[in-house]
């Protein structure tokens, strides 16, 4: 991969279908979602140490207002422990990976924040 372009980590609902050409599929939530099997996900792996702790999981809501803050937050606590994303980092350098994650909203959620956390590691 080139030191200047960004890794291709796509970011999707659990509830979307898998897309023709998707990389590997990982969980990042610490809550499985409700109503799917392991089999519909299709997963390659359950990231449950990259989701956010269970505090801040739980004071964000998934309250739009409170995302810029949950996200300083939630980088902060994947700074603090990086081992708990070097899985995704291994799967990232052999290519595209997918973020799966549990949420109705597609902008405000841990995933996104997570991809940002991964590109910012990669780069480093």
């Amino acid at each position: 991969m080139s030191a200047t372009r960004a890794p291709v980590i796509a970011v999707r609902r659990a509830y979307e279908a898998r897309r023709p050409g998707e990389g590997p599929r990982y969980l990042v939530d610490a809550l499985w979602p409700r109503g799917l099997t392991k089999a519909a996900l299709g997963l390659a792996g359950w990231a449950r140490d990259a989701a956010p702790s269970k505090a801040l999981r739980q004071w964000f809501g998934h309250d739009p207002a409170r995302f810029a803050p949950f996200r300083r937050r939630y980088l902060a606590e994947l700074r603090g422990h990086p081992e708990a994303t070097e899985a995704l980092v291994a799967a990232l350098r052999q290519g595209p990976i997918t973020l799966v994650y549990g949420a109705r909203d597609e902008t405000h959620n841990n995933a996104v924040v997570l991809r940002e956390y991964l590109r910012e590691r990669m780069h480093a």
